[in-house]
C-alpha cells in the first residue's frame, strides 16, 4: 500500500508539479490530486499525468486528505489558508513550499487557529529558473535539501510523516526554526536573486543594451541565471523576508565599498587575495556538496 492516500497539490508549478511527480513515481501516494486558482494549468497537469484528476473546491479536495501541499508563491498563502481551513480535515497534515517562513507561519496561525498543530511549515531548496507545470519533473529534488520549520505545536508523528514523504521523493530533510530559515536564505537565497535581477535591470535600460548583451557570454550567463526566475515569486520572497534581506543587502553594499576602494587606488594585492579567500570558500563549499546541492 502507497504511504499516503490522497495527496493534494495548490499550484501545479515547478515544485507542485514535481513534488507530484516524485511520489507518483516512488509509487507513496495513491491519488493526487490538484486544485489551483487558473483552469488552464491544472488542465496541463492532467493531460501530462502530473496529477490524477482535478478537484472543484477545497471541500472536494480536502475530504479525506492524508496530505496538502501549499505550492503558491508566498503572497497567495493568507487567501488560500483561510479558504481550506473551514475544510481542513482532522486527519490531514498540510505543508508549504515557500521560500519565506515567518510570514507563511503568521497566515497559518491567522488561518488555521486551533488546528495549526496540523500544519507543518517547509521549503525544499530546489528550484530552478524555469517555472510552470511543463517544467516539473519527477528528479527535481533527488539529493536536495529540504528544510522543515516545525512549529512548538506539531506532533513529532506529524514531522516525520512529513519527512517521509519529501524523502519519497529523494530529498535530504533538515530542520531550522522560522526565523533563523529566513535570516539564512536571505544571504545565500534571496540576496543572489535580488543582485541577478537588479544586474540585468540594470543593463537593459542602458542606451547601448544591445551592445552589451550581444557580447556577453558565460560569465555574465552564469551569473545571472536566476534572473530568469519567476517575477511573482521572487516579488514576493523580497516583499516578505524585506528586513533580513535589507541587513544582507547592507552589508553588501559594504563589501562593494571596500571593493570599490581596493579597485580605485589600484591595489592590486589586496583585489588578490580578496579574490583568493573567496575562491578557496566557494570551491570548500562545492566539494561539501556531494551528494546536496541547493538553489
Amino acid at each position: 500500500m502507497p504511504a499516503f492516500g490522497k495527496v493534494v497539490v495548490c499550484g501545479v508549478g515547478l515544485i507542485g508539479g514535481s513534488f507530484a511527480l516524485a511520489l507518483k513515481a516512488a509509487g507513496a501516494a495513491r491519488e493526487v490530486v490538484g486544485l489551483g486558482r487558473s483552469r488552464a494549468p491544472l488542465e496541463e497537469a492532467l493531460a501530462l499525468g502530473v496529477i490524477d484528476r482535478i478537484a472543484d473546491d477545497w471541500m472536494d479536495a480536502a475530504r479525506d486528505a492524508d496530505l496538502i501541499l501549499l505550492a503558491m508563491p508566498v503572497g497567495q498563502m493568507p487567501p488560500v489558508m483561510a479558504a481550506l481551513a473551514p475544510h481542513l480535515q482532522a486527519c490531514t497534515i498540510v505543508t508549504d513550499g515557500g521560500s519565506t517562513k515567518s510570514d507563511v507561519v503568521a497566515a497559518a496561525r491567522a488561518a488555521f487557529g486551533g488546528k495549526i498543530n496540523q500544519f507543518v511549515p517547509g521549503h525544499p531548496i530546489a528550484g530552478a529558473e524555469k517555472s510552470g507545470v511543463s517544467a516539473a519533473k519527477a528528479d527535481l529534488y533527488r539529493d536536495k535539501r529540504v528544510v522543515l520549520t516545525p512549529l512548538t505545536e506539531n506532533a513529532a508523528a506529524s514531522v516525520a510523516r512529513l519527512a517521509s514523504a519529501w524523502e519519497a521523493c529523494g530529498a535530504k530533510v533538515s530542520q531550522l526554526a522560522p526565523e533563523e530559515h529566513d535570516r539564512v536564505f536571505a544571504a545565500v537565497s534571496h540576496l543572489p536573486h535580488l543582485l541577478a535581477f537588479a544586474l540585468v535591470h540594470d543593463l537593459a535600460g542602458r542606451d547601448n543594451s544591445d551592445q552589451l548583451f550581444g557580447f556577453a557570454a558565460g560569465g555574465f550567463r552564469d551569473f545571472t541565471r536566476i534572473a530568469s526566475s519567476h517575477p511573482e515569486m521572487w516579488r514576493d520572497i523580497c516583499v516578505a523576508n524585506r528586513a533580513a534581506l535589507i541587513k544582507e543587502l547592507d552589508a553588501y553594499l559594504a563589501e562593494l565599498l571596500k571593493t570599490r576602494v581596493l579597485l580605485a587606488s589600484a591595489d592590486g594585492a589586496g583585489l588578490e587575495t580578496m579574490f583568493a579567500t573567496a575562491r578557496a570558500r566557494r570551491d570548500h563549499w562545492l566539494d561539501s556538496l556531494q551528494p546536496l546541492s541547493s538553489e
